[in-house]
């Protein structure tokens, strides 16, 4: 199972990411290329951009119930690796 406090610093905020025990065997961006891509350098994967729609939620999550190595997680933003919000707007005085 994935784990947050390995996860690599390229994920972007929100619910899914990748940890240190990613093999760069391609699943994930093969499953959900709008969401996952590669490291060249470090020969690994990490989330680009957090699924903003049903489809793509669901292509991540079969991202990683795929992974061999099980180093998606799923549980970012309760670990505090929420995605950024929009600030809410002010009232005109």
């Amino acid at each position: 199972m994935a784990a947050f406090a390995n996860r690599y610093s390229e994920n972007v905020p929100g619910k899914f990411y990748v940890d240190d025990q990613c093999i760069d065997c391609d699943l994930c961006r093969e499953t959900a290329p709008y969401n996952f891509t590669r490291n060249e350098e470090g020969g690994y994967s990490f989330v680009f951009k957090q699924p903003v729609s049903p489809d793509e939620e669901a292509l991540c999550k079969e991202a990683m119930e795929g992974c061999p190595v099980e180093a998606i997680g799923h549980d970012g933003a309760q670990a505090g690796l929420a995605a950024p919000t929009q600030p809410s707007p002010q009232p005109q005085s």
